[in-house]
């Protein structure tokens, strides 16, 4: 993965993975805001098909609300994005956004404490979905 993001092949059927990383997520504290079915869009306005691609806009109301104490407009910068996507051979990978890099911008000593314990229960969610 690139360096502001992690994840990992999930085996299983796409929308079965799906359902695993949105109740991984909820053990965690995170809620899933938005879905934004790439794949659908593609085709709808582009008449382009590609194999399923979701982003899921994760949320951890706690995390969040320290984090927009810390800096008001850091809403730039959530939710936690968090990619389900298959491959052209059918492999589920699921992919999250790495919130230390990405909060790391801020440039404050709180926010970045706040990004590693973001990222530490999103590491948590990446190796249940493992298991």
């Amino acid at each position: 993965m690139a360096q502001y993001g992690f994840g990992s092949p999930v085996k299983g059927e796409f929308g079965a993975v799906v359902e695993r990383v949105t109740q991984a997520l909820k053990q965690e504290g995170f809620g899933v805001l938005t879905t934004i079915d790439v794949a659908a869009t593609l085709k709808a306005k582009l008449g382009q098909d590609m194999p399923p691609y979701l982003i899921l806009g994760a949320c951890n109301p706690s995390f969040a609300s320290q984090a927009l104490r810390a800096e008001p407009d850091i809403g730039l910068l959530l939710p936690c994005n968090v990619v389900v996507r298959q491959t052209e051979g059918g492999e589920v990978i699921v992919g999250f956004m790495d919130p230390e890099a990405v909060l790391g911008m801020v440039n404050k000593p709180e926010v970045t404490t706040l990004g590693h314990q973001v990222r530490t229960a999103l590491q948590r969610v990446d190796a249940s979905l493992r298991a």
